[in-house]
């Protein structure tokens, strides 16, 4: 099947209802797209569906619409605390515009309630919500919707009114998977009716996902939409008007491609996505001061009450640029994203092409550009291959300013910009040595140095992966950078004082140390001796067999190795007497031992 558009909403083998067909009309939908005309027969005739497709494709209405069409069709009205249709859905970005798609639609349909849950708000304000107002469709991510059916306690009982649920809707379900929600949405799909029809959307097939198709559908029908034009053995996964792209550009120049470029596109809408949320806070500050003129929002997954205005603000933009991480990769529908910029490549290789999916939406022209070092060229060809996802080299030529000096004196100026920067590069390592392709993203491959020099930063971070490294074509700046301030008063009268806290612990440990340091060698002892005596007390308090013998023995050996260590003997020295300890004082205990168990025997 093709991803164009399959005929006027008049043409489906079932009618629609008038208000649905009214609100296309006034959305400007007046032709559907593949999947849209493959899955609403079907869901409308009470089958399971399983379906595949690129993104951008349009899968929201593919079950917004046969959700009302079928709540309309019940025997029985739905009661004020009565489910009827549940949607889930990964991210809250995604629950948020499936919600607002679903509240056009229900204009028409005052009989139905919605509640979005979601999280980043409390949930106590949910139950008491859905206490009041009830709800005929639930739209929700995973974690919060299995907390709502925790809250009998609070007054709400969830798995009651999910008992008649009509549809359950899967939306992106390998990333509800990819994010490791598979725990909760079998303990959600535990209260659900097992007689519901069941719709399953993803971009990407996976075994994870086919084992999620057994368990939650009862003989779906399988819907696979691919891209006209291309042969069916070659599944092209991005969008057909998707102009894709790639560059390759050294560590040190990465960033100053990035602004360049931005700066000539900064009249167009943009979205720049970053491998860590630490790189988003970093990079995301320096580009709200380096590109003019430009509304830069970011965005990632760390953010919790925030990410739902910035979406908002950021969606009724005509131009901008987003920073963000891969929170913003799936099913997020941003209107007319004109390039979407990876200066980082995903962990994973499908994320790169829900990350495309960006823009190019539903039939529109779009562009996508991928920022690789020298050595990750590979990577263009394992994308043709393992994504079906070809890319055509850019050559970003003209005048690139160096902006990084720039960066540095926003560093110098605030500590909080020094402290991201850092935070940013540590972050980028780690997760770098994580890729999922690591035979082409090889984290022993990188040049920290450089790398360091492109995030413009002061000082090399303490971390494991520099321990013991020099780094000598890394230069540090000459300053203290301990003396540089946050220009929130605030936060830097509260470091002032975690220094002066720190000073005088370290004024009061000092005496002690010095005293320990002074005290004659003949009255130290070490605590491993200590800790020897203290458990030798111990086993002859409780009637341990061994000698007191064998203890003075042991307490010379210790004895002669601190000596050796000392170098107040030599090796040999060490092994003589280690010799005459063994053929001394043990042949004694090894004859009385003897003895001893003779005696035993006898007994016996």
């Amino acid at each position: 099947m093709d991803n164009t558009t399959e005929g006027t909403w008049e043409s489906l083998p079932v009618k629609l209802n008038e208000g649905i067909l009214q609100t296309l009309e006034e959305v400007k939908f007046t032709h559907m797209t593949p999947v849209q005309a493959a899955c609403i027969p079907l869901f409308m005739r009470n089958k399971d569906v399983a379906a595949e497709a690129v993104t951008g494709s349009g899968k929201t209405l593919a079950f917004v619409i046969p959700i009302i069409e079928l709540l309309l069709k019940r025997e029985e009205k739905l009661k004020k605390m009565q489910v009827g249709a549940l949607v889930v859905t990964p991210t809250r970005e995604l629950a948020l515009q499936i919600s607002e798609v679903m509240k056009q639609f229900l204009q028409k349909f005052p009989q139905f309630t919605q509640i979005l849950l979601i999280g980043g708000t409390n949930p106590i304000e949910d139950v008491e919500k859905f206490k009041e107002h009830g709800a005929h469709i639930v739209i929700a991510t995973p974690g919060r919707l299995e907390d709502m059916f925790r809250r009998k306690a609070d007054g709400l009982d969830l798995a009651s009114s999910v008992k008649g649920l009509d549809v359950l809707v899967l939306d992106e379900a390998d990333r509800l998977l990819d994010m490791g929600f598979e725990a909760s949405l079998n303990n959600i799909l535990g209260f659900l009716p097992k007689q519901r029809r069941t719709g399953l959307f993803s971009a990407t097939q996976t075994q994870e996902l086919e084992k999620l198709v057994r368990a939650g559908l009862r003989n779906p029908v399988r819907i696979t939409v691919k891209e006209k034009g291309v042969a069916a053995t070659s599944m092209q996964k991005t969008p057909s008007r998707l102009s894709n792209y790639y560059t390759i550009c050294r560590s040190e120049n990465k960033f100053n491609h990035l602004v360049t470029f931005l700066r000539q596109h900064k009249h167009e809408k943009n979205l720049v996505f970053f491998s860590t949320c630490a790189c988003v806070e970093y990079y995301g500050r320096a580009l709200e001061v380096l590109v003019k003129k430009a509304d830069v929002h970011c965005i990632h997954g760390k953010m919790k009450n925030k990410r739902n205005k910035i979406f908002a603000d950021f969606r009724a933009l005509k131009s901008g640029i987003l920073v963000c991480t891969d929170v913003m990769a799936r099913g997020i529908d941003i209107p007319d994203v004109n390039w979407v910029l990876q200066y980082d490549p995903p962990s994973n290789a499908s994320a790169f092409v829900h990350r495309c999916g960006r823009t190019a939406r539903i039939g529109n022209q779009g562009n996508a550009l991928v920022f690789l070092l020298p050595m990750e060229e590979a990577y263009v060809n394992f994308l043709s291959i393992n994504q079906k996802c070809p890319l055509q080299k850019m050559v970003l030529s003209g005048d690139v300013p160096d902006v990084l000096p720039k960066v540095k004196t926003l560093a110098l100026a605030d500590r909080a910009m020094f402290d991201r920067g850092m935070r940013a590069f540590v972050s980028y390592v780690q997760a770098y040595a994580k890729h999922e392709c690591s035979l082409i993203f090889r984290s022993k491959d990188l040049d920290l140095a450089t790398l360091a020099r492109g995030f413009a930063l002061l000082r090399l971070p303490k971390m494991p992966e520099l321990r013991g490294d020099t780094l000598p074509d890394f230069k540090e700046t000459t300053l203290d950078t301990d003396k540089i301030r946050y220009k929130d008063k605030q936060r830097e009268k509260l470091r002032q004082k975690l220094l002066l806290e720190l000073k005088d612990q370290v004024k009061i440990s000092y005496p002690k140390k010095n005293f320990i340091k002074n005290k004659s060698w003949s009255k130290q002892r070490s605590k491993k001796e200590r800790r020897e005596k203290r458990s030798a007390k111990r086993r002859r308090e409780e009637g341990s067999d061994v000698e007191d013998e064998e203890m003075q023995e042991l307490l010379n050996d210790t004895r002669i190795l601190k000596k050796l260590k000392k170098g107040k003997i030599t090796e040999e020295d060490f092994e003589n007497q280690i010799s005459a300890q063994i053929s001394g004082p043990k042949s004694k205990h090894k004859a009385g031992a003897a003895t001893h168990e003779g005696s035993e025997g006898e007994g016996v």
